[in-house]
C-alpha cells in the first residue's frame, strides 16, 4: 500500500472509532440518567445538570477525534 491510501485508512479508524465510542457512551449516559430520574422525580435537575455535562464531556471526545483525522488527513 502506497502511504496515501494508509492516510485514509488511518483518518477513517480516527472517525470512525472516536464517533462510535461516544455515541454509545451518550446513549449510555441518557439511558442511565432517564432512569435515575425515573426512581426519583425529585433530584431530576441535579440528574439532569449532571447528565448534560457528562454528554458534553463525551462529545468533546468526537471533536477530538475529528481533530486528530484532519491532522492525519492534512499533514
Amino acid at each position: 500500500m502506497d502511504a496515501e491510501t494508509v492516510k485514509l485508512l488511518a483518518t477513517a479508524g480516527a472517525i470512525v472509532g472516536g464517533t462510535a465510542i461516544p455515541a454509545a457512551a451518550i446513549a449510555f449516559i441518557g439511558a442511565k440518567g432517564l432512569d435515575a430520574i425515573g426512581r426519583n422525580p425529585e433530584a431530576a435537575s441535579k440528574v439532569q445538570t449532571a447528565m448534560i455535562l457528562a454528554i458534553a464531556f463525551a462529545e468533546a471526545i468526537a471533536i477530538y477525534a475529528l481533530v486528530v483525522a484532519l491532522v492525519i488527513k492534512f499533514v
